[in-house]
C-alpha cells in the first residue's frame, strides 16, 4: 500500500475515503479527526434534494437511486475541496437523509499543514478530477466482506431512522448483492483497495 504525498508546500492533501455504504469510512475518518484534527468533508452532504429533476430512480426498488452517481453534486463537491485546499474555509451542506434534503450548511476549515479527509460512497468518482487540479494525496476503498458490511449499514441506518425498515431491508439486500461490483468500479477509478484496521496507522504516521 502506497502513503500519500506528506510534503505541505503541495496542494495535494486530499485523502479521498471511498467504499460502499457501510464499510465504516465515516468511523474511520472520525478516528482520524480526533487523533490529529483532520477536517473531514462528507461528501454523502452534496446529494441533491429528492425532489430536483436530477434524481435518478430504481426500476428494481421503485424508489429514489441513492447508490447511483447521479443522485449527488459531483462538481460542487469538487469545487468545495478545492476552495478548502486554496483558502482554508469552506461552507459545505448539511444533508438529511431522513428527509432527503439539504436542511443548513457548515463552515469546515483546515490548516495548512492538515490533511482534508473526503469521505463518502461516491467518493472514487471524484479521483479523477482532484488529481486532475493536483489536489489529491491518496484515495482508498475501503471494504469489508460483504455480508459483515450489510449487518454494519443495517443497524446504523436504523438506528438513525434514515428510511422506513422496509425500505433499508431492501435497499440493504440490493447493496450486498452490487457490492462487488462497486468495489471493483472504485478500484478501476483509482482507489486503492483497504481495511480500515491497515489504513488507519498508514495515515497517521503521516502527522509525525
Amino acid at each position: 500500500m502506497t502513503a500519500p504525498a506528506s510534503d505541505a508546500t503541495t496542494r495535494a492533501r486530499v485523502v479521498v475515503l471511498a467504499g460502499p455504504s457501510g464499510a465504516g469510512k465515516s468511523r474511520l475518518a472520525a478516528r482520524l479527526q480526533g487523533a490529529h484534527g483532520w477536517p473531514i468533508v462528507r461528501l454523502d452532504d452534496f446529494y441533491r434534494d429528492e425532489d430536483d429533476p436530477a434524481m435518478p430512480r430504481s426500476e428494481e426498488l421503485g424508489i429514489v437511486d441513492w447508490d447511483h452517481p447521479d443522485s449527488w453534486n459531483r462538481q460542487a463537491a469538487v469545487d468545495a475541496l478545492e476552495t478548502l485546499v486554496a483558502t482554508g474555509a469552506v461552507q459545505t451542506p448539511v444533508y438529511d437523509i431522513s428527509l432527503s434534503r439539504a436542511v443548513d450548511t457548515t463552515t469546515v476549515r483546515a490548516d495548512q499543514h492538515d490533511l482534508i479527509l473526503a469521505e463518502g460512497i461516491f467518493a472514487a468518482e471524484i479521483i479523477g478530477d482532484l488529481r486532475d487540479r493536483g489536489l489529491l494525496a491518496g484515495a482508498y476503498c475501503v471494504h469489508h466482506h460483504r455480508v459483515v458490511t450489510f449487518v454494519w449499514r443495517l443497524l446504523r441506518d436504523l438506528s438513525e431512522h434514515r428510511k422506513p425498515p422496509w425500505t433499508l431491508v431492501r435497499r440493504g439486500l440490493a447493496l450486498m448483492r452490487a457490492e462487488p461490483r462497486v468495489v471493483a468500479r472504485q478500484e478501476a477509478l483509482g482507489a486503492e483497495s483497504a481495511r480500515a484496521k491497515d489504513l488507519e496507522p498508514l495515515l497517521s504516521a503521516l502527522a509525525h
